[in-house]
């Protein structure tokens, strides 16, 4: 980012911190669909998404004070909405808490195309991972797409590193087999 949107950034977020209600309807509306883009990834349901984008941005508002200007305002905005994902998932009962196989030892088969991957579009994609089982959906999610590790994924969740990684194998398969299925 040049120094003049660094600096247009930084007056923007005092702005907001200062109650202003131009600037924090320009961040929302600035910020808004990248964030709910990322919510839509774990939430196929629009009135939940919808709903954890208004948690994010109510979090956002009253935090963003804490916002150091270390890394990227979006990315600190993703972590929010992460966090809030897996606190409306955990309340409203939507982890799975059993043990699965270690992926180590009990591997899963699967191969689909690289060719066959390339045709679909996004929203197929999207379409695809919305019909994985939450904690499937979640653990991809976080993996793939946030680039967690297990470690970090299973303390956000709150199952193991073990389960992680069996979430994260399952997920692939089911993803392939629907992949399969879809074309």
């Amino acid at each position: 980012m040049a120094a003049t949107g660094h600096d247009e950034l930084m007056q923007l977020v005092r702005d907001c911190i200062a109650g202003n209600r131009n600037a924090q309807r320009k961040m929302y509306d600035t910020y808004a669909p990248v964030v709910y883009g990322v919510i839509r990834r774990y939430l196929f349901n629009k009135e939940a998404a919808e709903e954890v984008l208004n948690d994010t941005f109510f979090k956002v508002f009253t935090k963003l004070e804490q916002y150091e200007f270390k890394g990227s305002l979006e990315g600190w905005m993703r972590r929010i909405a992460i966090n809030r994902i897996t606190d409306y998932l955990r309340k409203h009962g939507k982890f799975e808490n059993e043990v699965h196989p270690d992926p180590e030892t009990h591997p899963i088969e699967g191969y689909v195309a690289d060719n066959q991957v390339g045709k679909l579009s996004y929203k197929e994609l999207l379409v695809l991972i919305h019909q994985l089982p939450d904690t499937h959906r979640m653990v991809f999610n976080l993996y793939v797409f946030e680039d967690m590790m297990h470690k970090e994924i299973a303390t956000l969740v709150g199952i193991s590193e073990g389960n992680s990684r069996w979430y994260l194998n399952d997920a692939r398969r089911k993803l392939k087999e629907n992949i399969i299925n879809h074309m």
